[in-house]
C-alpha cells in the first residue's frame, strides 16, 4: 500500500491522519518535504504519536515555516524533483506539504511531485465554513493532472452538509469523518474506527 496525504490547506490535519492511517495499517511515514522544522517538524510528532511507525527522513528539511520554494530561497537552495524518491516499503504513507499547489520551486508544484509518485491520493479537508469550496477546487486539480483520488477524510467537528455536499458536487467518496481532538496519542488514534471498508479500499487501490 503505497497512499499520498495532502489537504486542502496547511494545518489542515495531514500528520494527524497520516498517523492515524500508518497504525491501523502497519505501513511507514515519509514527509518528503518538511518546513517549520524550528517548531517541530511533523517526523517528530508522527513519532511521538505513533512510536512503532517507521519513520523515513525528509529529503529536503528547513527551519523556517513558509512555503517550501521561499524555505528554500532563504537557504540559498533549490527543491529538485528528480531528487525525491520513494523509499523501499511495501507499505508507506506519504505526507505533502501544505496543499496541493503549494509552489515548491520557480517550475514546479506540490501537485508535479504528487503526479511523479503516481499513487493514489486521500485529501484532508475542514468541516467548517469554506470547506466545499477548497476541497472541490483541490479534486478538480488533481482530476486535472489524472491524479488518482481515494477520496475526502473531513476532519473537525461533524458537520453532515458539508461532508454530503462534497460527496454530491465532488463526485468522491467521503472515506471517514474523522472527529476534533482534545488529545492525540497512539492510544486515542487505535480507538477511532477505522473501517474495514477503508482498509480494504486502500490495500486495492493502492
Amino acid at each position: 500500500m503505497k497512499i499520498f496525504i495532502t489537504g486542502t490547506d496547511t494545518n489542515v490535519g495531514k500528520t494527524v491522519i497520516s498517523a492515524w492511517i500508518a497504525i491501523h495499517t502497519k505501513s511507514a511515514y515519509f514527509k518528503p518535504i518538511q518546513t517549520g522544522e524550528k517548531e517541530g517538524s511533523d517526523c517528530q510528532n508522527v513519532k511521538k504519536i505513533s512510536p512503532f511507525t517507521q519513520i523515513y527522513s525528509p529529503i529536503y528539511g528547513y527551519q523556517d515555516t513558509l512555503s517550501p520554494h521561499l524555505a528554500a530561497n532563504l537557504k540559498n537552495d533549490f527543491i529538485q524533483l528528480k531528487k525525491i524518491t520513494l523509499p523501499r516499503a511495501s507499505n508507506i504513507v506519504i505526507e505533502g506539504a501544505g496543499g496541493i499547489l503549494v509552489p515548491l520551486n520557480e517550475t514546479h508544484l506540490m501537485i508535479d511531485l504528487i503526479q511523479k509518485f503516481d499513487v493514489p491520493v486521500i485529501l484532508v479537508s475542514r468541516t467548517s465554513l469554506g470547506t466545499i469550496n477548497h476541497t472541490l477546487l483541490s479534486l478538480e486539480a488533481l482530476r486535472a493532472r489524472n491524479i488518482s483520488i481515494l477520496g475526502v477524510i473531513m476532519n473537525g467537528d461533524q458537520n453532515t452538509e458539508n461532508s454530503q455536499a462534497i460527496k454530491n458536487y465532488g463526485r468522491t467518496t467521503i472515506l471517514a469523518e474523522f472527529p476534533k481532538l482534545c488529545k492525540v496519542s497512539y492510544s486515542e488514534l487505535k480507538k477511532i474506527n477505522f473501517s474495514e471498508n477503508f482498509q480494504n479500499l486502500l490495500f486495492r487501490k493502492s
